[in-house]
């Protein structure tokens, strides 16, 4: 697969954040095993829902607490009985499971990857 050539100005369009997971619970209403989070972008953004399909790496209990990166400028997306309000960002490894894109040190919840 090619690509084409991203300006600054696309990548900067794109508002991704750190933020923290507050709750994680399972989301069975999800046609993939799925979670559904509540992620605190800080101040700013504020809380924002949304479900990640993190099953096979993470437990409900693991994720709270952790800080995660998404984007909060898509348009919300109904997902089942869920309006996701961002996208937590993630790796797909070989085996097609997903491995969270996280900061390796604690930053403010909000600040911005550019």
């Amino acid at each position: 697969m090619t690509t084409k050539d991203l300006s600054w100005d696309d990548f900067m369009r794109v508002d991704l954040r750190a933020g923290t997971v507050v709750s994680a619970e399972p989301f069975p209403q999800a046609r993939k095993p799925a979670y559904k989070l509540v992620v605190d972008f800080g101040p700013e953004i504020g809380m924002r829902k949304t479900s990640a399909q993190i099953t096979d790496h993470y437990q409900p209990q693991d994720l709270v607490g952790r800080q995660v990166l998404g984007v909060v400028n898509f348009p919300p997306k109904q997902i089942g009985p869920l309006m996701s309000e961002c996208l937590v960002t993630g790796i797909y490894a070989e085996d097609g499971s997903v491995v969270l894109a996280v900061p390796d040190k604690p930053v403010p919840n909000g600040a911005r990857l550019g």
